[in-house]
C-alpha cells in the first residue's frame, strides 16, 4: 500500500516493462567481411586419409656457376658449382661476356668440358662464381639422341586437424524466457557456430603441422597459410625463398612493391598470373593507404561534402592486390598489421571425406541422441579438414606494418 502520489520511487521492483531492445547486441572485430572471409572464398577438395596432398613439378631452367677461381679464356674444362640438371648438347651463355659455350661432356657432379665461343662473340676469361645460363641446344647431323632429362615431382603433404565446438546448457535454461534476443538454444547455437568458423579461419592463416598423441588417442594439426609460405622444406630447389617480410618502423612504396614482387615469379593458373588477394588487418589497411597517400598528389575541390582517400587496391609493374580488411585480424594489434597475400587459384581446403562440418545435437526436438539422461540440451561441430598450397611462392606474407612512408 502507498500514500500519495504513486511515482516510480514505490514501484515494485521488475514491475515495469523492460526498455530493451529486442535483439542482443553482437560485438566484435570490425573489417569488410565475415569472420569467415578466407573459409569462404576457397574451393574445397576431398582428403581420402588424414595426410593429404599432392606432386608438384617445377619447370628447369638450367644453369651453371663458376667455382672460386674462375677459368681463363683458354679452358675448356669448367669447375661448377653443380652440373645438375645439364646435359651435353646444351649450349650456355657467359652473362658476363656474351660468349656462348656447348657443354661436351659431364665429367663429375663439379666438372664438365666444353667448346668454346660458339657463335659470334670470341671467348674470354670468365670471373669467379660467373653465371652461365642455357640459351638453347644444338645437335650436328646424324648426332646420337641425347640423354633424356625429367622434371622429378616433389611430395608435398599437410596432415588434417579436427575441430571441434560445442554449446550445451541445461534444459531449465532452455525453457526459461529472455528479455532480448532469440532463445537460449538459438543463441547458444551462434555462439558455438562462431567460435567453429573463427577456429578454422585461423588455422588456415596461423596452423602449424604437427602429430602425436593427447589423452591416449592420435592428434594431428595442419599447416596454415604464414608456416606453408615460410617453411623451405615446401619449396623445391629451383623455387625462390619463403615469401615472409617483415616491415620496419616505415614502409614506402618501393619496399612494399619489393615484398609482394616474388608472388608473380611462379604462376599454375595464366587466368590470374598477376592478380592476388590480400587479407590485411586495420593498421595494415592504413599503411598501405598513407603509402598511396603519399606517393601520390591530389585536390580537394571546393563544395565536396567529404574528402581523403581509401584504397581498396594496389597495383605494382608486375601485377594487382584486391585488398580485404579481415576482422580477425582485428582482434590484436600485433595482427593488425598482418598482410596475407593470398593466390586463391592455389589455394583449397581439404576436407576429410564426409566430415565437412558434421552438427550432432542431444536432447533437443525431433534429436533422437540422448545424453547419457542429462537434463540438459546440446550440440557439437566437427570437421575434419587440411590446407593445401599448390604454389607457395605465389603467396606472401608482410608483418609488422606499422607506418607508410613517401619513397
Amino acid at each position: 500500500m502507498s500514500a500519495g502520489i504513486f511515482t516510480t520511487a514505490v514501484l515494485t521492483q521488475d514491475l515495469a516493462a523492460k526498455s530493451y531492445a529486442g535483439m542482443l547486441t553482437r560485438l566484435m572485430p570490425n573489417g569488410m567481411a565475415p569472420l569467415f572471409v578466407l573459409t569462404s572464398m576457397l574451393a574445397a577438395e576431398t582428403a581420402v586419409q588424414i595426410e593429404h596432398g599432392f606432386f608438384t613439378k617445377t619447370m628447369l631452367f638450367p644453369n651453371l656457376v663458376c667455382s672460386g677461381a674462375g677459368q681463363t679464356l683458354a679452358d675448356t674444362t669448367f669447375t661448377v658449382a653443380s652440373t645438375a640438371n645439364v646435359l651435353p648438347g646444351m649450349i650456355m651463355r657467359v652473362e658476363a661476356t656474351g660468349e656462348n659455350v656447348i657443354i661436351n661432356t659431364i665429367v663429375s657432379s663439379t666438372q664438365l668440358t666444353v667448346t668454346r665461343a660458339v657463335g659470334s662473340t670470341p671467348a674470354q676469361a670468365i670471373a669467379a662464381l660467373g653465371a652461365l645460363y642455357q640459351v638453347g641446344s644444338a645437335y650436328e647431323e646424324g648426332s646420337v639422341r641425347p640423354n633424356a632429362l625429367i622434371i622429378n615431382p616433389v611430395r608435398i603433404t599437410n596432415l588434417t586437424q579436427i575441430f571441434r565446438n560445442t554449446w550445451a546448457i541445461s534444459d531449465t535454461i532452455r525453457a526459461t524466457q529472455v528479455i532480448a534476443g532469440e532463445t537460449n538454444v538459438a543463441e547458444s547455437r551462434t555462439d558455438c557456430a562462431a567460435f567453429h568458423a573463427a577456429d578454422i579461419e585461423k588455422g588456415l592463416l596461423f596452423g602449424q603441422k604437427s602429430s602425436g598423441i593427447r589423452n591416449g588417442q592420435p592428434f594431428r594439426t595442419m599447416d596454415g597459410h604464414l608456416a606453408i609460405v615460410g617453411n623451405i622444406t615446401y619449396y623445391p630447389s629451383s623455387y625462390s625463398s619463403p615469401n615472409i617480410s617483415p616491415a620496419g618502423s616505415t614502409t614506402n612504396y618501393t619496399q612494399l612493391e619489393g615484398f609482394v614482387d616474388p608472388c608473380f615469379n611462379q604462376t599454375t593458373d595464366p587466368k590470374v598470373a598477376n592478380e592476388r588477394l590480400m587479407l590485411v588487418g586495420g593498421t595494415a589497411r592504413k599503411v598501405i593507404n598513407q603509402i598511396g597517400r603519399l606517393n601520390g598528389t591530389y585536390t580537394i575541390v571546393q563544395r565536396e561534402t567529404s574528402f581523403g582517400m581509401k584504397f581498396t587496391a594496389f597495383q605494382t609493374s608486375r601485377g594487382n592486390f584486391n585488398m580485404v580488411e579481415h576482422p580477425l585480424l582485428n582482434s590484436n594489434p600485433t595482427w593488425a598489421k598482418y598482410a596475407f597475400v593470398v593466390d586463391l587459384s592455389t589455394f583449397r581446403v581439404a576436407y576429410l571425406g564426409d566430415r565437412k562440418t558434421q552438427n550432432k545435437e542431444f536432447n533437443t526436438d525431433g534429436m533422437e541422441a540422448n545424453d547419457n539422461g542429462i537434463d540438459a540440451v546440446g550440440g557439437t561441430l566437427t570437421t575434419e579438414l587440411t590446407t593445401v598450397i599448390k604454389n607457395p611462392p605465389a603467396n606472401a606474407v608482410i608483418t609488422n606494418l606499422t607506418a607508410g612512408a613517401a619513397g
